[in-house]
């Protein structure tokens, strides 16, 4: 009996086979339209991690997606004008150049004058022979700048007797200078230098091994060791207490943001030195007048760390859309971040090839996101009340478009397309809570401002030693960026801070209140 029977008729072959055929067919055919999806998702992932590469970073709306706003938002208008022909002239701009002088220079620089005169045969007028007379000056400034000075303070304490009371055999009492309290005790340190230190380190990202070359290169024989006992002795001492009370101010305040970056700390107990640490971020948003910008290292990521944290606050909480959030107690509402969520659709354009890119489900999500940022820019000037009814009449519409438009979209999961589209769906309970209050932001690019310093930083000193070197890191960035954020001058700000509490009573609430960034003296300010 034959499996396989042939009949030609006219231009059609018709050819008849068995199912067991028919079955492997059916098998191949569904591989290779999965091996075509593979290799499509690891195109789209190759022409990611080029543009990532090579590419602008920016996520600003290019042309192709202005023209996806106009379609989506002004259909009408956009069809009536494709029948006009019109002529445009590219406007002629000049730039102005800039001009920069020593005009602005603060109070307090020294200024040098150095003369330039003529002298001897010089002032001989070569048409007479007379003598030439000043008739005017040309004042040029330069700016000069020198290395760090290093200043040695030899402090003397004179003792004082009576010489009357010594010579009729009288006790002779004895009296002596009162002597300053040293910022750690049995050490050389001032507060000028370990503020120098800390600036060096966690300002300009000079690590403590360069911070020791270069002293050895001037002379100062100073170790990393002793620096970095200097600066955690003084986070542990002076500004632990400021740090503690920082964070019960924090907790009082209804808007906050918050985010987290890994951390590698070598020498954790029980743990590898591969493993992965997290320096989380705690900060104030725009509805105050006195920031505060927190870190707090934790040795790992659970939800059980910001829940610590944030014990006893109530309010808003902008995040990423990091799921440890979503645990957080019901006190607390977490706003999402569309920063996140344009982002992937950003990433989802991005990967398609050009000719694709302008059109599509990615550019019109795209679309929406950038209408609604374009939306929020155009409310950033009105109070909080008149932010929050404008939001419900102009953006709310538009987010209730794109959720009917989400819905009807369909992508493979692994595809930058489908994972923009599912972190929308599943975010956008939290996405829309920021219409809930006008004082809310749209995304968490606040948080993100303020990790990135610490991210910077931490490309130059890679890691932490130990878990207190790391607790201490976060203690110092703390309070260098909340200094930063109330526009105070990092090492002024710590030095005074230190030699304040040099005489404080640091176990005093009262006295520890006095050292919070709005109560520096003007002499902090940054210039």
């Amino acid at each position: 009996m034959k499996n396989t029977e042939r009949r030609k008729t006219n231009n059609t072959e018709t050819v008849t086979i068995s199912r067991a055929e028919y079955e492997e067919l059916q098998a191949q055919s569904r591989q290779i339209s999965a091996l075509e999806q593979r290799v499509d998702m690891l195109l789209e992932a190759l022409r990611l991690a080029r543009h990532k590469q090579f590419g602008a970073s920016s996520e600003k709306s290019d042309e192709a997606v202005a023209e996806q706003l106009s379609f989506l938002f002004n259909e009408a208008e956009v069809c009536a004008q494709e029948t006009q022909e019109t002529t445009v002239v590219a406007a002629h701009k000049r730039r102005k150049k800039h001009e920069y002088t020593l005009d602005s220079i603060p109070e307090g620089v020294p200024t040098e004058v150095v003369e330039h005169r003529l002298e001897g045969e010089d002032l001989v007028c070569p048409a007479c022979g007379d003598t030439l007379s000043e008739i005017g000056v040309e004042v040029v400034k330069k700016l000069r700048i020198e290395p760090v000075r290093f200043v040695v303070e030899e402090h003397r304490y004179h003792t004082y007797a009576c010489q009357t009371c010594n010579k009729e055999n009288i006790e002779t009492p004895v009296a002596a200078a009162v002597r300053e309290k040293s910022v750690i005790a049995g050490s050389f340190a001032t507060p000028q230098a370990i503020a120098h230190i800390m600036t060096q380190k966690f300002v300009m990202g000079s690590p403590l091994y360069r911070q020791e070359q270069e002293l050895h290169r001037q002379g100062i024989q100073l170790s990393r060791q002793t620096m970095s006992n200097w600066i955690l002795r003084a986070a542990e001492e002076y500004l632990t207490p400021v740090y503690e009370q920082l964070h019960r101010e924090l907790l009082g305040r209804e808007v906050l943001h918050a985010d987290e970056t890994t951390l590698q700390v070598l020498r954790e107990p029980g743990r590898a030195p591969q493993s992965e640490s997290y320096m989380w971020l705690y900060r104030t948003g725009t509805d105050t007048d006195r920031p505060i910008v927190l870190y707090e290292y934790q040795p790992g990521r659970g939800a059980k760390y910001p829940k610590a944290f944030l014990a006893g606050f109530r309010g808003y909480l902008h995040t990423d859309g990091y799921a440890g959030y979503h645990s957080l107690p019901e006190e607390i509402t977490v706003v999402g971040c569309w920063a996140h969520a344009r982002r992937k659709f950003d990433e989802a354009v991005k990967s398609l090839p050009k000719g694709k890119a302008k059109s599509g489900s990615a550019a019109q999500g795209l679309a929406y996101c950038s209408k609604l940022f374009e939306l929020e820019q155009s409310l950033s000037d009105l109070s909080p009340q008149e932010r929050y009814l404008q939001r419900l009449e102009q953006e709310k519409p538009v987010l209730d478009a794109f959720l009917a438009w989400a819905n009807t979209r369909t992508a493979a999961p692994k595809s930058a397309l489908g994972k923009a589209l599912t972190y929308l769906k599943e975010q956008w309970p939290y996405l829309v809570n920021y219409l809930r209050d006008g004082r809310l932001e749209i995304s968490n690019n606040r948080a993100e401002r303020s990790i990135k310093p610490f991210v910077i930083d931490r490309k130059n000193f890679l890691f932490a030693n130990t878990p207190k070197g790391a607790a201490g890191s976060a203690i110092i960035f703390s309070m260098i960026q909340t200094a930063l954020e109330n526009q105070l001058d990092p090492y002024r700000y710590l030095t005074w801070l230190m030699q304040t509490a040099c005489e404080l009573d640091m176990t005093n609430p009262a006295a520890i209140q006095r050292l919070l960034p709005w109560h520096a003296p003007d002499i902090c300010k940054a210039k």
